[in-house]
């Protein structure tokens, strides 16, 4: 990706608050990789929804640097917790380390989701009881 000057603050850094749509648009082409979809999950009743982020800021993104974010994935419970990281292209100095923890709704309620944990049981090992 690459940063947009409108999300640089009068620093000329991006500001933090950008940080959040660009872990929340890997996570989408993530999902997207995998065949899901947020608006057709949505449709059935399954909504995935952050629960909780923490961002380290570390070295700041500048107007038109191009980044890479990067992310894993595991499984505690009913949490799916990404653990995101950003670095500035083309010398890789990280720029962020984020953990996004999401859980699922399904009608509404806090619960454990087929549709997910089969799309990431390609990526990850789930827990057997899962």
């Amino acid at each position: 990706m690459k940063v947009r000057d409108y999300e640089c603050d009068i620093e000329g850094i991006v500001n933090n608050a950008n940080y959040l749509h660009y872990t929340e648009h890997t996570r989408h082409e993530f999902l997207t990789s995998l065949g899901l979809s947020f608006a057709k999950m949505h449709e059935k009743g399954v909504d995935a929804v952050v629960a909780r982020v923490n961002m380290q800021f570390k070295t700041p993104l500048r107007c038109d640097d191009e980044f890479i974010s990067r992310l894993a994935l595991r499984k505690e419970g009913l949490k799916y917790i990404f653990t995101q990281d950003i670095y500035r292209l083309p010398d890789e100095k990280i720029s962020l380390k984020c953990e996004t923890v999401l859980v699922c709704l399904i009608n509404g309620r806090l619960s454990n989701s087929e549709d997910y944990d089969q799309a990431f049981g390609q990526i990850i090992e789930l827990p057997a009881n899962e």
